[in-house]
């Protein structure tokens, strides 16, 4: 009896080591993906699968998109993959990308579709361009045209994606920069805007003629001229700021010239008042002077009253004048000292 239940105890262990091991191996070993690659006529080796496993290369990753790449007819190994896969690309995408190539008769290698992929683009979709060409559509570009009004365009830009160039290449927005530029100098060198509204085919004639794609990974099939429309009027406006300047210069400069003429009237004031002074200052100096003649005897007592006289007739004169409103000598400026009526 122990006999047996010692059998029956180590067949159990078997049994259940057996077990274990098969399910580590399953686990560790993609058997079911074997059985797929080996029924799909793909070489791969159980061993080769476990090798991935030790090099952290997920087997599913490799082997599917060989096994797609073998039934559409290319001629890859796990070995090209592999080395891609550890290298951070996409081996699915990079598959797809040779397989719609190849149905395109577009010539793609392998290797150039990795280092496609490598550098960050999506190779299937620069693949799918090439087939099928892309519209960019880029904003309102304004431009200003030689008679001063300002015109606005939108263009519509087709490309096909040119692999050749894709690594390295300039991307869309040098192609939308490169085209807005070559928008903006074809109106600015139009004589009239006129122009431009009746043959806006001329833009797209003239921009597509300069060879826009160069150094970048598309090729520009057509430039369309997609809506137009006119702006401001620039050189009116910039004629109106102009004298709108002028304007404040000429006033700046005429309200110069007022402060110098007041200044200078000021002035002339100042000397007439300094006249006035020096007229009175000689006034005063006259009874002096007909003191001193008489005490010198160059001056009779009938003289000074020949003086008297003269002296109250011109008063009464002048008071006369005063009260009949007349008397102003016009010819002197107002403030003389000989205009009495001042």
């Amino acid at each position: 009896m122990d006999t047996i239940d010692s059998t029956t105890i180590i067949t159990l262990l078997v049994i259940a080591a057996a077990i274990v091991l098969l399910v580590v191996l399953f686990a560790f070993v993609p058997v079911g993906l074997w059985i797929s690659a080996v029924s799909a006529k793909v070489k791969v080796g159980i061993f080769e699968l476990v090798g991935m496993r030790l090099r952290r290369v997920i087997p599913r990753r490799v082997v599917t998109p060989l096994i797609k790449a073998v039934k559409a007819g290319l001629d890859l190994n796990t070995a090209r993959l592999e080395g891609h896969y550890l290298a951070g690309g996409n081996v699915d995408r990079v598959v797809n990308a040779l397989i719609a190539a190849q149905r395109a008769n577009i010539e793609l290698s392998f290797e150039r579709a990795a280092a496609i992929d490598l550098a960050g683009r999506d190779v299937l979709e620069a693949v799918q361009m090439s087939v099928n060409p892309k519209v960019i559509e880029t904003p309102f570009i304004a431009g200003v045209a030689m008679d001063g009004i300002e015109v606005k365009a939108k263009a519509r830009i087709t490309v096909r994606a040119n692999i050749d160039r894709l690594v390295g290449g300039a991307g869309e927005d040098t192609i939308i920069a490169r085209v807005g530029e070559g928008i903006v100098s074809t109106i600015g060198s139009s004589d009239d805007h006129k122009k431009v509204l009746e043959n806006p085919d001329l833009i797209s004639q003239t921009v597509l003629s300069k060879g826009l794609d160069s150094g970048t990974a598309f090729e520009i099939l057509s430039i369309d001229i997609a809506d137009i429309d006119i702006g401001k009027n620039i050189g009116a406006e910039l004629q109106t700021d102009q004298a709108e300047a002028d304007k404040k210069i000429a006033q700046a400069k005429a309200e110069e010239r007022r402060a110098m003429a007041v200044a200078q009237e000021q002035e002339m004031r100042a000397r007439v008042e300094e006249m006035r002074a020096k007229v009175v200052e000689s006034e005063a100096e006259v009874p002096m002077a007909l003191s001193e003649a008489l005490r010198q005897g160059h001056m009779g007592v009938m003289d000074y009253m020949n003086y008297q006289n003269v002296v109250a007739d011109t008063d009464m004169r002048d008071s006369i004048s005063k009260a009949s409103g007349e008397g102003k000598d016009n010819n002197y400026p107002e403030g003389d000292p000989r205009n009495r009526n001042n």
